[in-house]
C-alpha cells in the first residue's frame, strides 16, 4: 500500500485516479512515500525521510526545496503544460485589457455620481481618455516559447497580429507545435525592439531574475504593453513603474500584485489567476498522479524538474530502481552486483541529468534483500528500490 500525502487541496479527479486497493491519499498521513501538493511552501517544512517523490499540480516549483530533495535522491515533478490553456486565455484577456484601456474604463464609470441625464454627459465628456487601439497588424513578442508560449503565439497569429518569439532552449516537440508564421528573435534585445506588445513565459531561476529591467526597458518600442503571466521577479517592478511614469510604456499587466505596483493608473495586477480554472485545476492533479504512479509502481520518472526523463516498457519479472551519483563505472558496478547474484538483466536504461543519474534494470526472477543492500552500499548510490 502506497502512501500519498497531500499538503493542499487537490482536486477530486485527480485523486480518483489513485486506486483505493493500492494507495492510502490524505492530508493527515505519517509515513509517506510520496507528497502531492501545488502552493504550499515546502522550503521550511520537515520532509518525511519515507518519502521518495514529490508532485506539484502545476508548473512552477518555487515553492519545493528542490536541491535539497535533489541531495536526498528524490524526484520532483511538476505538470508542463496541463494549465496552458487557462494561461493562455488569461494572456489573451490581458492584451485586450491593456489595448481597449478597459479596467480604467471601468473605474471611470464606477466613480461617477448622478442621474442617467448626468451619467451619460459624463461618459460622453470622459470617454475619450480612454482611446485604445486594435490587435491586428501589431506584434506581439513572446519570450519563452513552451507550452504556454506556443499557444499564445498561434492564437495571437489567428487574431491578425504579427509574432516574434524567442527561446534559445526551443525543444523539438514544441518547434512542431509552433506556426511557421512566427518569425524567430535573435535574443531578447531584438525581440523587445520589434513589439508593440510584450508577453513573458520563462521559469524564475537566477538567470531570468528582473530580465526585464532598467536596461532592457529601453530597448522596448515608445508606447509598447508588457505582460507578465509567468511569475513575479522576472520583472522589475520599479523598472516597470519609472518606464510607465515617463510615457515609455504604455500599460504592464500582470498576475503578481505588489505596493509599488497596485495604485499605479497603468497596471492592472490580477489576483495570481492564471491556472485558476475547474479544467487546469483537474488536468494538473490528473497529470501529476498519473506521474506519481508510474513512477512508484515502475520507477518511470516524466517531467521531473531535477531527474532525467527514465521511461521503460516493462513486460514481467523484477525491476530494480537506483538514485546514484552521475560518476565513472557506476553501471558496471551496479551490473556486476546483479550479475553475482545470478540475476540476468534482460533490460536496462540509464540516464544523468547534472550530478544525478538513475537506473532502471529489469531482472529474470526475484530480487533478493541481501542483494539490495549490496546495491544499496556501492559507494555513490543514494537510494534502491525493488519493484
Amino acid at each position: 500500500m502506497f502512501k500519498i500525502l497531500t499538503l493542499n487541496n487537490i482536486s477530486p479527479v485527480g485523486l480518483e485516479r489513485f486506486p483505493q486497493e493500492r494507495y492510502e491519499v490524505g492530508a493527515e498521513l505519517g509515513s509517506p512515500d510520496a507528497i502531492l501538493l501545488r502552493s504550499f511552501n515546502m522550503h521550511d517544512y520537515v520532509i518525511p525521510p519515507s518519502v521518495r517523490a514529490v508532485a506539484r499540480a502545476g508548473a512552477g516549483v518555487n515553492n519545493i526545496p528542490v536541491a535539497r530533495l535533489s541531495e536526498r535522491g528524490i524526484p520532483v515533478f511538476n505538470t508542463p503544460g496541463a494549465n496552458a490553456n487557462a494561461v493562455k486565455e488569461l494572456v489573451l484577456a490581458g492584451m485586450f485589457l491593456g489595448a481597449r484601456n478597459i479596467c480604467q474604463a471601468w473605474r471611470y464609470v464606477d466613480s461617477l455620481q448622478g442621474d442617467d441625464d448626468s451619467l451619460n454627459e459624463q461618459v460622453e465628456a470622459g470617454k475619450r481618455q480612454f482611446v485604445g487601439f486594435e490587435l491586428p497588424g501589431r506584434t506581439l513578442g513572446v519570450i519563452g516559447l513552451g507550452a504556454i508560449g506556443v499557444l499564445v503565439a498561434n492564437a495571437a497569429l489567428r487574431l491578425g497580429m504579427r509574432v516574434v518569439g524567442y527561446d534559445p532552449e526551443l525543444t523539438v516537440r514544441r518547434a512542431w507545435q509552433l506556426s511557421s508564421e512566427v518569425v524567430q528573435a535573435q535574443s531578447v534585445k531584438d525581440l523587445l525592439a520589434q513589439s508593440d506588445i510584450v508577453t513573458i513565459h520563462v521559469p524564475l531561476f537566477e538567470q531570468t531574475k528582473d530580465l526585464i529591467n532598467e536596461d532592457s526597458i529601453k530597448n522596448m518600442r515608445q508606447g509598447a504593453t508588457l505582460l507578465n503571466f509567468s511569475r513575479q521577479g522576472i520583472v522589475s517592478d520599479e523598472a516597470v513603474v519609472g518606464s510607465l511614469n515617463d510615457g515609455n510604456l504604455n500599460a504592464y499587466i500582470c498576475d503578481f500584485p505588489t505596493v509599488t505596483l497596485k495604485h499605479h493608473q497603468k497596471v492592472i495586477t490580477l489576483p495570481h489567476i492564471g491556472a485558476s480554472t475547474r479544467e487546469a485545476e483537474e488536468n494538473c492533479a490528473v497529470m501529476a498522479s498519473r506521474q506519481l504512479m508510474d513512477f512508484l509502481e515502475d520507477g518511470n520518472i516524466t517531467n521531473s524538474v531535477n531527474f532525467p526523463e527514465v521511461v521503460m516498457p516493462r513486460d514481467s519479472g523484477a525491476r530494480v530502481a537506483l538514485v546514484n551519483a552521475n560518476v565513472p563505472n557506476m553501471l558496471g558496478q551496479i551490473s556486476t552486483t546483479l550479475a553475482k547474484a545470478n540475476l540476468n538483466i534482460v533490460d536496462m536504461l540509464n540516464k544523468s541529468r547534472g550530478e544525478l543519474a538513475y537506473t532502471l534494470a529489469d531482472v529474470e526472477g526475484t530480487i533478493p534483500p541481501k542483494v539490495l543492500e549490496e546495491l544499496a552500499a556501492i559507494d555513490g548510490v543514494m537510494s534502491v528500490r525493488a519493484l
